[in-house]
């Protein structure tokens, strides 16, 4: 299942405030939760740092671009995170290991939903609340760079370089969004 068209899809713009993703993982739901939620494992793919899973919990997040793969240039317009920047959110609802909502600065939201599929996990992500174009635009570039290292690290696949992945698919969204308005 390696070549699944679900992994490479676009995020799909469910309204100007929201984007939705689905990819398609193996299994069994619990070591897909741990990626999600287990610092170390999350790290790999997106941002380590300590998670409270419990309604209110707290959340810190190191982005550390860097260390997802062997690219080390960063992009000029995101020179200022080459060291690592910092999110603190707080987990809006929990459900393990089938959901998780957890705020996302500044004003929006993300939920992962894990469904399992036989011997396979669909993943579903919203990110939401989302403010402007401009925001969905680096959100939905982001997440499927961020959710194309998650598919090689759970395929045990060779891993894509992040920032090269993150330009590409930004020209692509704006292209994508530029003939249709939502």
């Amino acid at each position: 299942m390696e070549n699944l068209s679900i992994n490479k899809a676009h995020g799909t713009d469910v309204s100007n405030a929201e984007v939705r993703f689905e990819r398609l993982l193996p299994g069994p739901i619990e070591t897909v939760w741990e990626y999600i939620t287990d610092s170390e494992k999350r790290g790999t793919w997106l941002a380590s740092g300590p998670m409270e899973l419990k309604v209110g919990g707290k959340v810190r997040f190191h982005f550390l671009h860097s260390s997802l793969s062997d690219e080390k240039t960063y992009p000029d317009k995101f020179k200022q995170m080459e060291n690592g920047v910092y999110g603190d959110e707080t987990v809006v609802a929990i459900d393990p290991p089938r959901s998780i909502t957890i705020t996302w600065a500044p004003d929006s939201e993300v939920n992962i939903e894990l469904v399992e599929k036989g011997e396979d996990v669909l993943l579903t992500l919203r990110h939401y609340k989302l403010v402007d174009d401009g925001v969905r635009l680096l959100i939905s570039a982001g997440w499927h760079s961020h959710l194309d290292i998650l598919v090689s690290k759970l395929y045990k696949q060779p891993v894509p370089k992040f920032w090269q992945n993150f330009l590409k698919y930004e020209l692509e969204y704006e292209k994508m969004r530029a003939g249709s308005k939502v």
